[in-house]
C-alpha cells in the first residue's frame, strides 16, 4: 500500500534546514554543535516515525509531480519513498550521525581544528543526500542525490587544505563525482531507452525488478547487459570494488569524522545500497539469471556471475593489502574496501540467505567500522599516535578505546557473537545452498574472515599485550617488501615496514620533515603537544636507526601513563564510542529482535513473492524462474 506523504522530504530536508543553522552561529561553538545534534534527533526521529507503517507494508512516497503538478525531468517524476531497502539505510544513518556529532564536536575541539562551521554544515549537508539515496523511488533521483553526495563531502576530504587534502580530494571527486556519475547516469539512460520501447519509459524502482525492463530485455538483451554494467560499475565506484578503489585510502587524509562518516556511513554504503537497488529492484534476480552472458571458454553466465568474482577478489585482494599497512587508519581504510565486497558478494549470488545476510551486513559493517574509526580518532587526539607499530602497551592509557577496538575487530572478523557472525552466516547458507561455483564465494568470505583476524588482532595484541620497551614493530606481512625482522632497523635508509624511507607512504613522521603525509591532520595539533599532553608524550619510536626525540605519537621515555576507563579522553568521545561498540554486540546477539534483520527478511520478501519461512523449502532455480514470471 502506497501512501502519499511529507515524511520522506522532511527527512532528507531535516538536516539540510540546519545548515544555514550551524553558519550563523559560528560565533557561538556551542550553539552551532547544538544545531547539529537536534537536526540529527530531528532526522533520526522523522525516519523513526515511518518504520511501524513500513513494517506493516505501507510505502510513504512524496512526488514532485503530484505536489508542484511539475515533472522533474521529461516524463520523469522525483519522488521520494521510504520502502523497507530505504528504511534500512535511512535507519542507519540518522540513528548513528547522532553519536557521530557528539564524536566529532570532541574531536575537533581535541584538536582545536580549523574551519569547524564548515565542516559542521559540509557534515549535515551529507547526510541530508545520504538520505536522499536512501528515499530515491527512482534511478533519476538516486543519481542527482547521489552526485551532490560526492560534491558535499568534497570540503571534508580536502578540510586540511593542503597539497595532500587538495590532491586527495581531486582524486576522491574524479572518482566518485565524474566516473562513478557518467556511469550511473549512462546505465539509466540505457533503461530508460528500453523501457520506452515496450510502452510508456520508466526508472521507478519496483520489488524484484522493473517489469517493463525485463520484457524490452528479451528484445535487446546485449543493451541490457550493458545497462547493468554501467549501473553496477557507477555504484561500484562508491562500493570501492577494485580497481575502483584507491580513492578510498587516499581520503584518509581526511579527519578521523569523515572517515567514519566514508567508511560506514554515507559514502561507501550508498555505493553498496546502490547495487541492491540495481539488482533487487531494477533489475531483478530473475532478470539477471535469465540474461546470460557469453564468455568466450567458459560459455554462458549469468550476469551475476562476473559481479561475484570481482566482489570476491576484492575482499581477499584488500584483505592482504591491510596485513601490510602500518598506519591503523590506512589498515582500516583497505578493511573497509574489503567488507564493501562482502555486501555485492552477497547480493550477486542472488540467493534469498545470502541477500539477507548482505543487507544485514549494512549495519553490522557501520557499527563495528565506526567503532574501530572512533578508536583510531581518540587514540590520536589524546596521544597524536598514528602507527601500529607505535602502540605496544597503549591499553594502558586508553583501555576503554582500546576494549571497544577489540570488539570492532571482532565483528569485523565476524566472530560470535557480534553481528558481522549474523550476516556472513547467512551469506556462506546462501554460498551453500547453491551448486557450482558458489562454492568459491564460500570459501573466500572464509578465508577473508581469516584475514580480518590475521590484520586486525596485531593491534589488540600490541595495545594489551606488548610492553613499550619489548615489543615487534613489524607490519604482519614480514619480508623484504612487507617489513622487516627486526623491531627497529639498523640501516638508514629502511623502513619499519620495508622500502625506501623517503617514499614509503607509511613511515613514521619527521619533525623537520615538512613535505610529510601527514595521515590525520596537520593543524594545530602537532604544534601544540607539549602544552597539551604534559610531558606525557616527547619522543617517539625511530624506524630509521638514530632514536632521536620527536614529537610524534608513541610513548614517552617513562612509557604510556595509566589511565582509567573513565579519565583517558572527554566524555565526548567515549560515550560514542561505547554506544556504538556496545550496538555491534547487541545486533549479534539479538539479530531477531533487531530491527535491521527483520527489514532484510521483509526486503527479500518483498522480491521473492513469498514469506521468509517459505523461501527455504523452495529450490533456488524455481525462486529464480518465479521472480522472472
Amino acid at each position: 500500500m502506497t501512501e502519499s506523504s511529507v515524511l520522506p522530504l522532511a527527512a532528507v530536508l531535516a538536516s539540510a534546514v540546519a545548515i544555514p543553522l550551524i553558519v550563523a552561529s559560528y560565533r557561538y561553538p556551542n550553539v552551532r554543535e547544538g544545531w547539529s545534534v537536534l537536526a540529527a534527533l530531528t532526522k533520526f526521529g522523522i525516519v523513526a516515525s515511518m518504520l511501524p507503517g513500513v513494517m506493516e507494508g505501507t510505502v510513504y512516497e512524496w512526488s514532485l509531480r503530484d505536489s508542484l503538478g511539475v515533472d522533474f525531468l521529461a516524463g520523469l517524476d522525483f519522488v521520494l519513498r521510504a520502502d523497507p531497502l530505504g528504511m534500512l539505510f535511512a535507519l542507519l544513518a540518522s540513528f548513528l550521525w547522532i553519536f557521530t556529532a557528539f564524536y566529532a564536536t570532541g574531536y575537533m575541539r581535541g584538536l582545536d581544528e580549523h574551519a569547524q562551521t564548515r565542516f559542521f554544515a559540509s557534515f549535515a549537508a551529507s547526510l541530508s543526500t545520504a538520505v536522499g539515496i536512501a528515499f530515491a523511488g527512482n534511478l533519476v533521483t538516486i543519481f542527482v542525490f547521489y552526485e551532490l553526495l560526492s560534491l558535499v563531502t568534497y570540503p571534508l576530504v580536502a578540510h586540511n587544505e593542503d597539497e595532500e587534502a587538495r590532491v586527495a580530494g581531486r582524486k576522491y571527486v574524479t572518482y566518485t563525482f565524474f566516473g562513478g556519475g557518467v556511469l550511473l547516469l549512462a546505465g539509466t539512460v540505457l533503461v530508460y531507452w528500453l523501457t520506452q520501447g515496450v510502452g510508456e519509459a520508466t526508472v521507478a524502482f519496483e520489488a524484484g525488478g522493473i517489469g517493463a525492463l525485463a520484457e524490452a530485455a528479451q528484445a535487446e538483451p546485449g543493451i541490457a547487459q550493458a545497462a547493468f554494467y554501467l549501473l553496477i560499475a557507477g555504484f561500484g565506484v562508491k562500493a570501492a570494488v577494485m580497481p575502483l578503489h584507491s580513492w578510498l585510502a587516499d581520503a584518509m587524509v581526511a579527519p578521523t569524522p569523515v572517515s567514519g562518516l566514508l567508511h560506514a556511513v554515507a559514502v561507501v554504503k550508498s555505493g553498496a545500497f546502490g547495487v541492491a537497488r540495481v539488482i533487487l529492484e531494477v533489475f531483478g534476480p530473475g532478470l539477471i539469471s535469465d540474461l546470460p552472458l557469453e564468455v568466450p571458454g567458459i560459455g554462458a553466465v549469468g550476469l551475476n556471475v562476473p559481479v561475484a568474482i570481482m566482489a570476491a577478489f576484492t575482499l581477499t585482494a584488500a584483505s592482504i593489502i591491510a596485513m601490510r599497512k602500518d598506519h591503523l587508519k590506512r589498515r582500516l581504510a583497505y578493511s573497509t574496501t574489503a567488507q564493501l565486497s562482502y555486501i555485492v558478494l552477497g547480493l550477486s549470488m542472488l540467493h534469498p540467505y545470502a541477500v539477507v545476510g548482505a543487507l544485514f551486513h549494512i549495519p553490522a559493517h557501520a557499527f563495528a567500522k565506526l567503532t574501530l574509526f572512533f578508536c583510531a580518532g581518540a587514540i590520536h587526539v589524546e596521544t597524536h599516535t598514528d602507527y601500529i607499530s607505535e602502540m605496544a602497551g597503549i591499553g594502558k592509557r586508553m583501555p576503554l578505546t582500546m576494549s571497544a577496538f577489540a570488539v570492532g575487530a571482532a565483528g569485523m572478523a565476524g566472530l560470535p557473537p557480534l553481528a558481522g557472525f549474523v550476516s556472513k552466516f547467512y551469506m556462506l547458507i546462501g554460498a551453500g545452498d547453491v551448486a557450482g561455483g558458489y562454492w568459491l564465494f564460500a570459501g573466500a568470505l572464509l578465508l577473508s574472515a581469516v584475514l580480518n583476524i590475521v590484520y586486525l588482532w596485531p593491534v589488540v595484541y600490541t595495545a594489551f599485550f606488548e610492553s613499550e620497551d619489548r615489543h615487534d614493530a613489524k607490519p604482519v606481512l614480514e619480508f623484504p617488501r612487507g617489513g622487516l625482522f627486526e623491531s627497529y632497523a639498523d640501516e638508514e635508509d629502511i623502513a619499519a615496514d620495508g622500502g625506501e624511507s623517503s617514499d614509503d607512504e607509511d613511515r613514521p613522521f619527521e619533525a623537520d620533515d615538512e613535505n610529510y603525509e601527514y595521515a590525520v591532520d596537520r593543524y594545530p595539533s602537532d604544534a601544540d603537544i607539549p602544552e597539551r599532553f604534559e610531558g606525557e608524550r616527547v619522543s617517539s619510536v625511530d624506524h630509521h636507526g638514530d632514536h632521536d626525540d620527536h614529537l610524534t605519537g608513541g610513548p614517552s621515555a617513562e612509557a604510556w601513563p595509566r589511565r582509567s576507563p573513565f579519565s583517558e579522553s572527554t566524555w565526548l568521545m567515549l560515550v560514542p564510542i561505547a554506544v556504538i561498540a556496545t550496538g555491534a554486540v547487541v545486533l549479534g546477539i539479538v539479530p531477531d529482535r533487531a530491527v535491521f534483520l527483520e527489514l532484510a527478511m521483509r526486503i527479500v520478501e518483498g522480491v521473492f513473492g513469498m514469506p521468509f519461512e517459505e523461501l527455504s523449502d523452495v529450490p533456488f532455480d524455481e525462486l529464480l524462474a518465479g521472480v522472472s514470471e
